[in-house]
């Protein structure tokens, strides 16, 4: 009968022959403000692509479901009518004249065709593209890419204009952002206006870094020399 053996002495054979335990490295939290680069090099190694979000498209959906509703509902009453022994609706008999007697190249047909036509294809683009054009996606951070998130325009036009004004010799400035271009124009008051268009320039591009977009636009610097 064997015996358990104790707990192992400071100078024992086991200890000795024991690798020596490296000393526990102390994991830091993420920082909150993440640089361009390692938002780049995350999103290059995790794979994700950052998308615009898919709009609800609630508008439409709501239009067209209205309009198959009304629709199926008075087709509904008028046959449940004519099943309980009453005449047809007046409509539904002009409508099926109608049918029933133009020729496929009248006017009117055509004219109801093109209109339908235009209407799917309306519908069809609305159900293949995301929608919220005035939304600019942001890039998901590394290990996150389901995180998803999104900056308006007109939000982001605010921080470029406000980066604007903080350069010497610009009185006044007005950036408009779209999905591949910011245009940014500028009035300047003093100093020469090459050089206030080189500052302008780097200092939107830095702005434009920090805001983390994931299609970052374009930037074009328009200044002109307004005298008081």
């Amino acid at each position: 009968m064997t015996t358990d053996p104790g707990p192992p002495g400071r100078g024992s054979a086991s200890s000795a022959h024991r690798a020596p335990v490296p000393p526990a490295k102390e994991i830091e939290p993420p920082e909150r403000d993440m640089s361009g680069s390692d938002l780049r090099a995350g999103e290059r190694d995790s794979g994700h692509r950052t998308h615009r979000p898919w709009a609800a498209r609630r508008l439409p959906a709501m239009l067209v479901a209205s309009v198959i509703l009304v629709a199926a509902v008075a087709a509904l009453v008028d046959v449940l009518a004519v099943r309980a022994g009453r005449p047809a609706a007046a409509w539904r008999r002009h409508l099926a004249d109608e049918l029933a007697t133009r020729s496929v190249d009248d006017v009117w047909m055509l004219t109801g065709a093109a209109v339908a036509a235009a209407i799917g294809v309306w519908l069809i683009v609305l159900a293949l593209t995301p929608g919220h054009r005035h939304w600019l996606p942001l890039r998901s951070p590394a290990g996150c890419p389901r995180l998803r998130a999104s900056l308006d325009r007109d939000g982001a036009a605010r921080l470029l204009r406000d980066a604007a004004m903080r350069v010497p010799g610009v009185g006044a400035a007005h950036v408009r952002v779209r999905r591949h271009r910011i245009r940014a124009r500028a009035d300047v008051r003093f100093r020469d206006p090459r050089q206030v268009k080189d500052d302008l320039t780097a200092v939107l591009d830095e702005e434009r870094g920090r805001l983390t977009l994931a299609r970052p636009p374009r930037i074009v610097v328009r200044v002109r020399r307004r005298a008081d």
